[in-house]
């Protein structure tokens, strides 16, 4: 199925034409078929003789629902302009174009309508009024829904206008993203969202998020139906009403999103814009409102130059992607104007010249070239970068890709910097110390996330150890103040290895924790449980208790070894931890190797 949306002024026949064309009449409403005027959004659909499916989306032609216009168009990839012949352009023919021309909506139909009541506007006035729009090479057609006269080919020149099959792939591949035209319940059923299903795909069973005016709900499908029939999976372009489990429909309104439920859209309260359509910038009044999908919100305008503009919206945020064409109108605005989204985290302007140097930057920068963004952030997931709309197909040469991360390389190299004068830093101000401490560095590096510390190590050509950030490279450092009580414990172990000192020796010598734990990085002592002896200690003792006759018990090598029971214990578990000797009972051991 394809969707096209109508467009055109006010009892110009837009929907006498889809029911000529569907034989189903788009109105809903009593009072629309009473009044014989459209007021909110209508559908139909048809099948055309190529095999093609097309809905419509009928919407009013009167300036009072130019609102529920906006909503309509606003999803819709194809527009059919719809004019009446024997009445030539109107005021609303010029606003429904406007509109078109300022979503950016390009593939589209104009179609003079009631050609067998006269003709007062010729093809090449038309061709005039749409010049330089969005629809300035659209076909033109001359028909009668009445008499049927060039039905045929314009059946013919919708089924031209519908997409390749590759353009619909792609937009199958992109992040799922509906927005919501009409919410109800139906009994025994529940809650039904409808809307033009335009991006991604959905299955029944699927997860999805329903983004609200008071937040997000999780929601899951329980059912699909397009076309009033159900269908197990929904691709794009087709009208589709999805059955909901876990929210009530009074929760739902018009403008509403569904995106898929892990998707990471970003949902910006400020955007930076690219004025494509409309007045000039510097015209526009600081208030408007926002249409964007079928949603409106008000807006705060502040231009930066005669091409950009900054958007803070009021009250809620949308789904939005880079690219996205959104329009703007309200009083004091003489047309409705069309911008582009080219930025969707910008920086602050709280700087003298801060807008006009901005101004230059989006000048300057290709808004779909992640370069920019990621210089400014330093890092961001890649995943993160494509929902938003990013071109991630090809890296860019100044970012580095890092597990999920592109990271920008001047970030790196000011990482990598920063981290080794950290480093040194620390260690000149604890000469003693086992490294730098993780969360030191983390801390101090303030990194869009921990695992990011990688490549700044990577960098300074350090390492990590668990929590502590060593220097494979360095020297073994000398003791400092330490250094004669060390080797008076050397000395004292080199003469009897197993007698230990006290913790009181220990302390008279000045010998701490941190210092004993310096001088077992340096390989000069070994802390064994609560006591020190030589890092060659636990092999002398098993070529020692290597002289005993099979097993041995506690007494035994505490004996051989010329110990007290305080060294021996600690000594012992040491040594079977390492498998030099194992435990044979409760009382006894074996030793295992002596080399």
């Amino acid at each position: 199925m394809y969707v096209i949306a109508t467009a055109g002024h006010v009892d110009h026949g837009k929907s006498t034409l889809v029911n000529a064309l569907t034989t189903m009449d788009p109105d809903r409403w009593e009072e629309e078929k009473q009044r014989g005027l459209t007021i909110d959004l209508g559908f139909a659909w048809t099948t055309l003789k190529s095999g093609a499916d097309v809905a419509f989306v009928d919407v009013p032609g009167h300036e009072r629902f130019i609102a529920n216009t906006l909503a309509g168009l606003g999803p819709a990839p194809a527009v059919m302009l719809v004019i009446a012949a024997d009445e030539g352009w109107k005021e609303q023919t010029s606003e429904h174009l406007e509109a078109i021309d300022a979503l950016g909506i390009e593939r589209g139909i104009i179609v003079l309508t009631r050609m067998d009541n006269g003709q007062r506007i010729s093809e090449a006035n038309v061709r005039d009024k749409v010049a330089g729009t969005s629809l300035s090479v659209a076909p033109i057609f001359a028909v009668s829904a009445r008499t049927g006269e060039g039905m045929e080919e314009l059946r013919g020149g919708i089924d031209k206008l519908l997409p390749a099959d590759e353009v619909l792939q792609q937009a199958c591949a992109m992040p799922a993203r509906m927005w919501i035209d009409r919410a109800f319940s139906i009994k025994g059923a529940g809650t039904v969202v409808t809307g033009t299903w335009a991006a991604g795909s959905v299955n029944i069973g699927d997860r999805l998020k329903l983004v609200t005016a008071s937040g997000e709900h999780d929601v899951t499908v329980r059912g699909l139906h397009s076309e009033n029939s159900a269908v197990d999976k929904a691709e794009p372009v087709m009208r589709l009403a999805l059955n909901l489990r876990g929210v009530d429909a009074d929760a739902i309104s018009r403008g509403d999103v569904l995106t898929e439920a892990e998707s990471t859209w970003w949902q910006p309260e400020v955007i930076d814009v690219r004025w494509r359509t409309g007045p000039k910038l510097d015209s526009v009044p600081r208030k408007l409102n926002l249409h964007v999908g079928t949603a409106s919100v008000p807006v705060h305008v502040r231009g930066l130059d005669a091409e950009h503009a900054r958007l803070t919206l009021q009250g809620r945020a949308f789904p939005l992607r880079l690219g996205d064409r959104l329009a703007l109108r309200g009083p004091g605005l003489d047309a409705l104007a069309g911008v582009e989204v080219v930025d969707m985290d910008p920086p602050l302007l709280n700087r003298r010249g801060a807008p006009v140097r901005r101004a230059q930057a989006l000048r300057d920068q290709n808004p779909f070239d992640a370069s920019a963004h990621v210089a400014r952030k330093e890092a961001v997931m890649k995943e993160t970068l494509a929902a938003a709309g990013f071109d991630v197909a090809n890296k860019p040469a100044s970012l580095v890709e890092f597990r999920s991360w592109w990271v920008n390389a001047q970030a790196i190299a000011r990482w990598t910097a920063q981290l080794r004068t950290i480093f040194d830093t620390h260690l000149t101000h604890h000469h003693l110390s086992d490294g730098l401490p993780l969360a030191t560095a983390l801390s101090a590096l303030a990194l869009p996330d921990d695992s990011l510390v990688s490549i700044a190590v990577a960098g300074a050509r350090l390492k990590r150890d668990g929590a502590i950030i060593r220097d494979p490279h360095a020297a073994a450092r000398d003791l400092g103040p330490a250094e004669k009580s060390v080797a008076i414990v050397e000395a004292q172990l080199a003469k009897e290895p197993f007698v230990a000192p006290d913790a009181g020796t220990l302390d008279e010598l000045g010998l701490g924790p941190i210092e004993l734990a310096a001088a077992e990085r340096a390989g000069r002592l070994l802390r064994v449980g609560p006591i020190v002896l030589l890092p060659s200690a636990p092999q002398q003792a098993a070529e020692i208790l290597g002289q005993q006759p099979g097993e041995f018990t506690l007494s035994q090598a505490r004996q051989a070894l010329g110990t007290t029971r305080r060294v021996a214990v600690p000594l012992l578990e040491y040594m079977d931890a390492r498998g030099l000797t194992r435990r044979t009972s409760d009382s006894a051991r074996v030793l295992m190797k002596t080399t």
